[in-house]
């Protein structure tokens, strides 16, 4: 969410609840965000005993698939495959290249 959407948001709540109890709306939001923190890193950590000690600095970032692909695909400089550097633009009418043990 942008800035725009956010003041979109607050104008809206606002209105329905007043300033009044806008407040303590937004107390008990905290408190919620916080206790949702809360019971992901218990429920992290209660899975890092279970896996045991092997598995237990496991990183869940690491198993996202985006992140596999980033880590062993792409190079460590750049975002951008290495097949993708090594082509270039074909001039009209030139051939593409061609890999007879491809097909």
């Amino acid at each position: 969410m942008g800035l725009p959407e956010i003041g979109v948001v607050l104008v809206v709540a606002m209105l329905v609840f007043g300033p009044d109890r806008l407040p303590d709306l937004a107390k008990q939001a905290a408190g919620f965000v916080r206790t949702l923190r809360r019971m992901a890193d218990n429920a992290k950590d209660d899975l890092g005993r279970e896996l045991g000690e092997d598995l237990s600095g496991l990183n869940l970032r690491d198993l996202d698939p985006r992140e596999i692909v980033r880590r062993n695909f792409l190079d460590e400089d750049d975002t951008t495959p290495a097949a993708i550097k090594e082509s270039r633009i074909l001039r009209p009418g030139e051939t593409p290249p061609y890999d007879p043990e491809s097909t």
